[in-house]
């Protein structure tokens, strides 16, 4: 009678099959990235395909430490592993240990670890790139002598300033010998006494575009004292040359348009600042006239000459005061006085002598107020108005 297996029997007898087989254990499948997704647990699924097939695949995340690049749908690339059937689905799939990009993947492999390599040593650091002077007056080129991009480069530093002077070092910027040409030039614009150095050529492949990421060019451009600018393919090209120029520029046009100040522009800014200076001046006078007319308002009322004047009205108020007030006294003592002398007539002796009366003292001159002070013949004396009188008292009578 046949023998009957299970499912989970087949697939793991075919599973052992994998296992034993060598060249499956080691293998390198070389193909096109396709259906590439990132999980949320760091594993990376995708498939390789080619004209003739798919094979499904999978980069467990304690393997990626070793990937350099970000996978896409479309790479080219070359997986080293093994492979083996996924018992669950009774499915085959290549686990991948190490993927490496095939073809210009090998380069860009090369470039990143050139890059790697040069990072390290301190030629990105910022403190090393230089400023850009914002008004050039002699700017250098390191390109190509036929091509759009010295065409692009002329054109537009001559419209943004007519009187800029450009120099062309006639550069080889493709294929053999093309990363030594590039950093002769540097090298000999450098000598040159140039404000700006910009380097670079049009777009195109990785291979075009390798001889800016030669770390010849690369060491050229550090070692330049000049300002260099790299512009290097279109804006979505990177270089090398990029990361150690002081400056990058997505495309030679735009390195002309950072390295050469519009002429055009900066005289219109230059007029509009004229026009504001002019309104912030006289805008300023205008200001500075109005508080000198405060000024000499608060000198007239706080000028030495105007206190004195003050001072001098003041006593003149005070001493008309003063007079008025003594006027006022000497008129009340004056009434006072004429009241006290009209009181002192009525007391006065005289004032009773000229009214028909005598006042009598005996001859010591005490007065007499009484018959009982004298006796006959006593002499006393009569004190009238005009005049005294001597007599003999001959009788006394008691009123």
């Amino acid at each position: 009678m046949q023998k009957v297996y299970s499912v989970g029997q087949v697939n793991s007898y075919i599973r052992n099959m994998f296992t034993q087989d060598f060249v499956l254990n080691r293998i390198s499948v070389r193909g096109e990235v396709s259906n590439c997704k990132y999980h949320s647990s760091g594993h990376i699924y995708f498939s390789l395909k080619d004209a003739s097939g798919t094979i499904a695949c999978i980069m467990f995340a304690g393997a990626r430490g070793g990937l350099a690049f970000r996978m896409s749908d479309g790479q080219q690339v070359v997986v080293d592993g093994n492979v083996n059937v996924y018992e669950r689905d009774g499915k085959y799939q290549l686990y991948a240990n190490r993927i490496r990009l095939d073809g210009a993947g090998v380069l860009y492999e090369k470039f990143l670890a050139l890059k790697e390599e040069l990072e390290e040593m301190g030629m990105f650091a910022p403190e090393y790139k230089k400023p850009i002077p914002r008004f050039v007056k002699r700017l250098g080129v390191v390109t190509a002598p036929t091509g759009a991009a010295i065409r692009d480069i002329i054109n537009i530093s001559t419209r943004r300033n007519p009187g800029i002077q450009l120099i062309l070092y006639p550069a080889k910027v493709q294929g053999e010998g093309a990363a030594e040409s590039v950093a002769e030039g540097l090298r000999a614009l450098d000598g040159l006494d140039l404000d700006v150095i910009i380097v670079g050529r049009g777009g195109g492949s990785i291979e075009d575009l390798w001889a800016f990421n030669e770390e010849t060019v690369a060491r050229a451009i550090f070692a330049c004292q000049t300002p260099v600018i790299s512009a290097v393919g279109h804006e979505t090209d990177t270089t090398i040359a990029d990361f150690v120029a002081d400056l990058r520029a997505p495309t030679p046009s735009a390195a002309a348009e950072l390295a050469v100040m519009d002429v055009n522009a900066l005289l219109q800014s230059l007029a509009a600042y004229k026009e504001q200076f002019g309104r912030l001046f006289s805008y300023q006078v205008q200001n500075a006239r109005m508080r000198a007319q405060q000024y000499g308002m608060r000198l007239k009322y706080t000028s030495p000459m105007q206190r004195i004047r003050e001072q001098r009205q003041r006593a003149a108020d005070l001493e008309d005061a003063f007079c008025q007030s003594m006027d006022g006294i000497l008129r009340e003592q004056k009434h006072r006085m004429s009241v006290y002398i009209e009181r002192m007539k009525g007391l006065s002796p005289l004032e009773k002598l000229s009214q028909g009366y005598a006042a009598v003292s005996d001859v010591r001159k005490k007065r007499i107020y009484s018959v009982e002070q004298v006796k006959t013949k006593d002499v006393i004396q009569i004190y009238v108005s005009d005049g005294r009188i001597t007599a003999e008292v001959v009788d006394t009578e008691v009123l």
